[in-house]
């Protein structure tokens, strides 16, 4: 039997097959943060994973970085939430929420807000995001106070335990992908001074107090973390990738897993794997050229033991039914990469599943 259905459990999260839905932002939540009955429907088509990691959901006001993307600090949001985790368990699935605090990445004409973005240090990010009024340079962030510091992390704690109010089975903090965590755990962004900046050990203090807090409120089996070693993506760089991830594992607790967006850099995902404690769910980008994960790719790390589930991105947006498809070497529906961000139903919820339409292989 291929080890891909078979069951497997993260922490205290037991799922049914090795397949994970990664995080993936679709910006349909209501200009206020809040979660609609379309995303019900959207995540509730895809409850046949074996787990659904959540879209990025700012844990606070401040973590906001893009234009209608979910919170889960407010009554409303937490009550949005439930339609969604209802949607995916009455499917039989799980489903965790992706704590992604944006920090420097982002614009104030993208929220209610309005916000000045903040970060480890007021240096602005290479880069540009879509506005209202077009392309638009990254703003210059402020600087994070100890105070700043202390309230996000703060947040992050009351997020995760909004979200199992709001009927997730756990939380996965971001910790990748150019966003706050890593900002603070890169050399470029992170330009401190003081207990949270210079070396390593001070770089990597913001990431161990927000896992530690979130911890403390849900725990450890209930609290996953998401790592990207070597992206560069939203202008970030790292001079020490595989000695800040080693120091960064070796000290975790034992959580209910640790999730690598690996960034063709397997030598490291390899070397981080004999150490961790923990679950690994891992998101395989071995070579550029791979493109996305597919179930042969899958099933080859996992027939390697290198993780113990598999993250697939892309194919899940056109193929709410990926699980079955795979798994009966079924055609593919193609994506319509116009349709990605914001919009209605079309491009989101409107993919059919095998046997109902036409699919394009």
């Amino acid at each position: 039997m291929n080890t891909l259905f078979t069951p497997t459990s993260y922490g205290s999260i037991h799922v049914k097959n090795r397949l994970v839905m990664a995080p993936m932002s679709r910006n349909r939540a209501t200009e206020y943060g809040v979660p609609t009955q379309m995303m019900a429907t959207y995540y509730g088509q895809r409850a046949s994973t074996g787990l659904i990691v959540s879209e990025g959901i700012q844990p606070d006001v401040l973590g906001q970085g893009f234009i209608n993307s979910p919170g889960l600090h407010s009554k409303e949001q937490v009550a949005g939430w439930r339609m969604v985790t209802d949607a995916v368990k009455k499917g039989g699935g799980k489903i965790v929420a992706q704590l992604m605090h944006c920090g420097r990445i982002g614009h104030p004409s993208l929220y209610p807000s309005a916000h000045q973005s903040i970060a480890p240090s007021a240096l602005k990010a290479a880069g540009q995001t879509y506005t209202p009024a077009g392309m638009a340079d990254f703003p210059m962030p402020k600087a994070m106070t100890k105070t700043d510091i202390d309230l996000a992390i703060k947040g992050f704690a009351k997020a995760a335990k909004n979200a199992i109010e709001a009927g997730f089975d756990g939380v996965e903090i971001h910790a990748g992908n150019g966003f706050l965590l890593h900002q603070f755990m890169s050399s470029n962004a992170n330009q401190r001074t003081d207990e949270y900046g210079g070396g390593m050990e001070n770089r990597l203090r913001f990431t161990r107090e927000v896992i530690a807090a979130v911890i403390a409120e849900i725990g450890a089996d209930k609290t996953g973390v998401r790592i990207s070693p070597a992206n560069p993506y939203n202008d970030i760089q790292e001079d020490d990738t595989l000695e800040i991830y080693t120091a960064l594992v070796e000290k975790l607790p034992i959580l209910a897993y640790v999730h690598i967006m690996e960034a063709n850099v397997r030598d490291v995902t390899e070397s981080l794997t004999k150490r961790l404690k923990s679950p690994l769910i891992l998101n395989p980008h071995c070579r550029a050229e791979d493109g996305s994960v597919s179930g042969a790719i899958a099933s080859d790390v996992l027939e390697k033991a290198l993780c113990e589930g598999v993250a697939f991105g892309a194919l899940f947006i056109a193929n709410p039914d990926l699980v079955e498809r795979i798994r009966d070497n079924g055609p593919l529906n193609q994506m319509d990469p116009s349709t990605l961000y914001g919009g209605d139903h079309k491009g989101y919820t409107d993919y059919p599943t095998l046997g109902e339409g036409e699919v394009a292989a």
